[in-house]
């Protein structure tokens, strides 16, 4: 596998592909925490996390990375995989398709072909060059099928990036604030896709409206903006009820999304959700765009409130409410459990993704 192992996606693919008893080594560009990993896990990495990673996705800078395809083809050569899958076709997927090492599987995550192809033509024609060298190509949701669907006539497959519910489930935990206060909160990276920006104004609106309420909010991830964020806290006089938490193990996401009282996730672009789905299965409503995959896995005034992109004042108006109605929270929260259960368990997504490595090979089960 070929995945950045710094990503909480790619531990959870990696570690439960390896208790399935498949032989896997995974290749990355990156340091990462080894702790993310069964031990017994073999990763080979190259560390470009200051030269490169930091750059923006498509940035040709990031050339740099393809030092590491001799390296790439000896391990290839050493190890002799059935498949080599790629997670990501705009770094990983190119240095996957140069391999020339079939068969050849490539995971399409979002920006890959949202962004990238966009760039230039020369991004482009790598984007379409590596779609070109797969033998199958997966897409986490309808809609971003439909998007990789523009560079290539080739079936795409949906795969949903599911949820383990043994994991990500209603348990009892203490607040970073007072118990009686009413945690408001966003679990994503500080990025401008996410809409950080309007979390924070909803928030002011909301304190403006509720002042006899005790209304906290967390942010649970980095980011590019967070500077930006932490400065209009400050300028709303907000900083007393806001925590800004950064990047937190995997493992301990769960414990976040039920300390959460209500998610809002004003998203300017979204290509799925996961972090959505790990709180609909914790039994919390959500305040979330109605855009591109939110509309897959959430469904309105069903387990979630869906509003228009880039008003602040709807997703405090939704949030209000559920704020105001404790039993409405809890209605919608178990309704999300159940979407969840039904439609996006992660077992069903690795079954899934084990016939599609079984069916490339030719092996019916």
């Amino acid at each position: 596998m070929l995945s950045d192992p710094a990503s909480s996606h790619t531990s959870k693919w990696v570690n439960t592909l390896f208790d399935y008893g498949i032989d896997i080594k995974l290749f990355g560009l990156s340091n990462f925490d080894r702790n993310e990993y069964n031990e017994e896990i073999h990763i080979i990495y190259e560390d470009y996390s200051k030269s490169a990673k930091s750059k923006s996705d498509g940035d040709l800078r990031k050339i740099v990375y393809l030092k590491s395809l001799m390296k790439l083809k000896s391990i290839v050569n050493e190890f002799n995989p059935d498949i080599i899958h790629a997670h990501y076709a705009s770094s990983y997927g190119l240095l996957g398709a140069l391999s020339a090492t079939k068969p050849f599987l490539v995971s399409i995550w979002g920006n890959d072909v949202y962004d990238f192809p966009y760039k230039s033509i020369l991004h482009k024609k790598v984007f379409k060059y590596v779609l070109k060298k797969s033998d199958k190509i997966f897409s986490t949701s309808k809609i971003m099928a439909e998007e990789i669907s523009k560079f290539t006539k080739k079936n795409i497959i949906v795969i949903p990036f599911g949820i383990d519910t043994n994991i990500f489930k209603p348990i009892a935990v203490k607040k970073i604030f007072d118990n009686d206060a009413i945690l408001i909160g966003a679990v994503k990276s500080l990025s401008y896709k996410y809409g950080n920006e309007i979390v924070i104004k909803a928030f002011k609106i909301i304190k403006d409206k509720l002042p006899d309420k005790k209304l906290k909010l967390i942010l649970i991830g980095d980011g590019v903006l967070r500077k930006k964020i932490e400065m209009m806290v400050a300028e709303l006089n907000l900083s007393d009820d806001v925590k800004f938490l950064g990047k937190v193990p995997h493992k301990e996401i769960n414990i976040y999304h039920n300390m959460i009282d209500i998610h809002i996730y004003p998203s300017v672009w979204e290509s799925f959700g996961v972090s959505n789905l790990e709180a609909a299965a914790c039994e919390k409503p959500q305040i979330a765009t109605n855009i591109g995959g939110f509309r897959e896995i959430l469904r309105d005034n069903v387990d979630a409130f869906l509003v228009k992109p880039d008003s602040p004042e709807e997703v405090a108006e939704k949030t209000i409410l559920l704020i105001e109605n404790p039993e409405l929270r809890i209605k919608m929260g178990r309704n999300a459990r159940e979407n969840v259960i039904k439609n996006f368990s992660w077992q069903s997504s690795v079954h899934m993704m084990l016939n599609q490595y079984y069916s490339t090979l030719g092996i019916n089960l």
